[in-house]
């Protein structure tokens, strides 16, 4: 059976499929035919239903719920791990509306964090996230929110942070923070979901069992990085929630579709679960 999955190039991403996708473990006779884009690209497939499998940001997931399903295994949350508001100097947030800031994606959880936490902002450029911290730097745009390893190479750069959305959402809501999850689609039987959920957590439990290496699957794919950022990047984003999101991160989810909800953000109705 051939299964169409899509994922984005970055260590976290690569690092959880990559053995599943290059036949380090047993699929159960599932071939991956993947595809690796940037996670902008990734929430514009999922609401073309484009993609059997895919990753996709939370925030495009409240508006594709009644189309994908979602997995337990291989989602990006925690804590500490949310998107930063950075500029070249600080800026009065009161004034936050006056501002030009570039974002990675209307539908990115980034986004709809930034919504949440201050509604006023609205003069927002969407770009490719690895092109932000550039056109912050050059002046074109007063603002930009970085995910990835922006968090990482932002002060290097000479910016500064204006606002950690991350402890924004946990001081307000006391919840893990969620970034990004698996889908697939909801036409599956639930016996081939629960078997693509175990081998997602089988490839991850395999690049567990020999990290601290770093496959060229890894390596070769993180735009210019450092295997130092490299390694940050996986630690940070790729935690117990991705092996399985329990209770607490199924919660945290579920905060995240009511704070949305409230704020007039998602109009459609909702399945019974979220999950597969």
């Amino acid at each position: 059976m051939q299964l169409t999955l899509g994922f984005s190039p970055c260590p976290n991403d690569t690092f959880i499929f990559d053995a599943m996708v290059n036949g380090k473990i047993d699929t159960h006779g599932i071939t991956f035919n993947y595809v690796m884009e940037d996670v902008e690209t990734l929430n514009v497939w999922a609401e073309q239903g484009k993609l059997d499998i895919t990753k996709l940001s939370f925030n495009t997931f409240l508006h594709v719920v009644n189309q994908y399903a979602l997995l337990h295994s291989g989602s990006a949350l925690g804590e500490g791990v949310g998107p930063l508001l950075v500029a070249k100097q600080p800026l009065d947030m009161n004034d936050l509306e006056r501002y030009k800031i570039a974002i990675p994606g209307i539908k990115t959880t980034a986004n709809l964090l930034l919504s949440l936490a201050f509604p006023a902002a609205k003069n927002k450029t969407e770009m490719l996230f690895s092109n932000i911290e550039g056109a912050v730097l050059s002046g074109e745009y007063d603002a930009g929110l970085m995910i990835h390893e922006g968090r990482f190479t932002y002060q290097s750069k000479g910016l500064v942070k204006l606002v950690d959305l991350g402890d924004w959402w946990e001081q307000a809501t006391h919840a893990a923070i969620p970034l990004g999850g698996i889908v697939l689609r909801r036409d599956f039987d639930k016996k081939l979901c629960a078997t693509v959920d175990s081998i997602i957590k089988e490839s991850l439990a395999y690049s567990w069992k020999h990290y601290p290496a770093l496959t060229p699957f890894v390596t070769e794919n993180a735009q210019e990085m450092e295997e130092e950022v490299m390694r940050k990047h996986i630690q940070l984003y790729v935690n117990h929630y991705t092996t399985d999101l329990g209770e607490k991160g199924r919660n945290a989810i579920g905060t995240l579709f009511t704070k949305a909800q409230d704020a007039g953000l998602l109009k459609a109705g909702m399945p019974a679960s979220i999950f597969y």
